[in-house]
């Protein structure tokens, strides 16, 4: 479900509509649907990093990828995402998809961030919240 159809969000900092698909702001954490098909790759990520080091600079933040739509990482630049953002404190992904938690194991294998899976968008905010008010 995409989070325009969530009616108990966080109030809306900013919106960016980006070249790989949607960041949406919120005070502490960010939250991106991508768009069907595309491989997210260092590359073609830099118009998201910058968005996201202007919005949150030093601040501690958590980033949720709502996959509303299939797409992949490539996981050969994973070490280069992983230095990115020393501020990012938690990573939720949502998929209610059948095969998304078979993805996602496979991608903690190459991420460090303190990753968790969701269904649901509103259980991954409130997870994030809560790691970030720890990490405080």
């Amino acid at each position: 479900m995409s989070i325009t159809e969530y009616k108990n969000l966080p109030k809306l900092i900013d919106f960016q509509d980006v070249n790989i698909g949607k960041l949406y702001f919120f005070e502490k954490f960010v939250i991106g649907e991508f768009n069907e098909g595309i491989t997210i790759d260092f590359e073609n990520f830099k118009e998201t990093s910058r968005l996201i080091s202007k919005h949150f600079s030093d601040k501690d933040f958590g980033f949720i990828a709502n996959r509303t739509h299939s797409y992949s990482l490539n996981l050969i630049d994973a070490k280069h995402f992983n230095r990115l953002f020393p501020n990012l404190k938690a990573y939720a992904v949502v998929s209610d998809a059948l095969f998304a938690k078979g993805v996602f194991e496979v991608e903690n294998q190459f991420f460090t961030y303190n990753r968790k899976i969701f269904k649901v968008l509103d259980e991954a905010i409130m997870w994030v919240e809560e790691n970030l008010n720890h990490s405080i």
